[in-house]
C-alpha cells in the first residue's frame, strides 16, 4: 500500500528520485547564468526539455525555492540600510565591524542567510542558489505564485516515444490574448437622429403634397 506516499515513483528509489529532482531544478536555474563564453551554454534561457511526468514532479520544488528566495528580499533590503561599502579588511570596515550598525545588519540579514541555507539544502548547488537569489527572486518579487509553466511538445522522445514537455519560467514568452473591441454607437447617434428628423420632414412634405393634389382634383371635378 502507498499510504501518504504521494507523487510519481519514476522507476527509481527514493534517494534516486530526490537526486533527479534536485538536478532538474538546478538545471533550470542554471540556464539563467551568464554563459557567453561557456561551451555548454543553454540554447534558450529559463527553459529545459524533459518528460511530462518529470516536469510535473520538479515544478513544485522549483516554485518552493523561488518562494523562499522571494520572501527573503525584504530582509536583504532591511539589511542594506545598515551595511557598508568599505572593502573587507580595511580600517573603515573594521570600525563598522565593531559598531552597532554591524549588530543591526547581522540581525536583519539573518532570515536571508537562513533562506539561502534552506535552498542549498533543497537544491545542493551553490551556483544555482546564487542565481536564484540574485536574478530570479527579484524578477518575481511582485508575483505571489505560478512562476513556471509546462508546455507539452507534439514530438515524442526519440527512443522510447515518451511524451516530452517544456518547463520554463513565465514572463518572457507569455501569450497575450488580444480581445476585439466592441463597436461604440455613440458617434453614430447624432447622425441617426438627424437622419430620422430628415425622414420625418420628408414624410410630412409628401403628405402635404398628396393633400394638395387631392384638393386640386376635387376642384377640377
Amino acid at each position: 500500500m502507498r499510504h501518504r506516499r504521494k507523487g510519481r515513483v519514476l522507476g527509481r528509489s527514493p534517494k534516486h528520485q530526490r537526486a533527479l529532482l534536485r538536478n532538474l531544478a538546478s538545471a533550470l536555474l542554471l540556464t539563467e547564468r551568464d554563459a557567453e563564453f561557456d561551451e555548454n551554454a543553454p540554447k534558450v534561457k529559463g527553459r529545459i526539455v524533459t518528460t511530462v511526468s518529470k516536469a510535473k514532479e520538479v515544478r513544485p520544488l522549483v516554485e518552493k525555492c523561488i518562494t523562499i528566495a522571494r520572501r527573503s528580499l525584504a530582509a536583504q533590503e532591511a539589511a542594506e540600510a545598515h551595511s557598508t561599502d568599505a572593502e573587507r579588511g580595511s580600517e573603515a570596515w573594521k570600525s563598522w565591524r565593531s559598531s552597532d550598525n554591524w549588530v543591526a545588519w547581522n540581525q536583519a540579514i539573518a532570515p536571508a542567510v537562513a533562506a539561502r541555507r534552506r535552498c542549498i539544502q533543497l537544491l545542493g548547488d551553490p551556483q544555482a542558489v546564487s542565481i536564484l537569489f540574485e536574478e530570479i527572486a527579484p524578477r518575481f518579487a511582485d508575483r505571489p505564485g505560478g512562476y513556471t509553466r509546462i508546455v507539452r511538445l507534439a514530438k515524442p522522445r526519440l527512443g522510447d516515444a515518451g511524451p516530452q514537455a517544456i518547463l520554463e519560467f513565465v514572463g518572457v514568452r507569455d501569450r497575450i490574448a488580444e480581445r476585439s473591441e466592441k463597436p461604440s454607437f455613440e458617434d453614430d447617434a447624432p447622425a441617426s437622429e438627424e437622419a430620422e428628423t430628415e425622414a420625418a420632414e420628408t414624410d410630412e412634405a409628401a403628405e402635404e403634397q398628396a393633400a394638395d393634389d387631392s384638393a386640386e382634383k376635387k376642384d377640377d371635378e
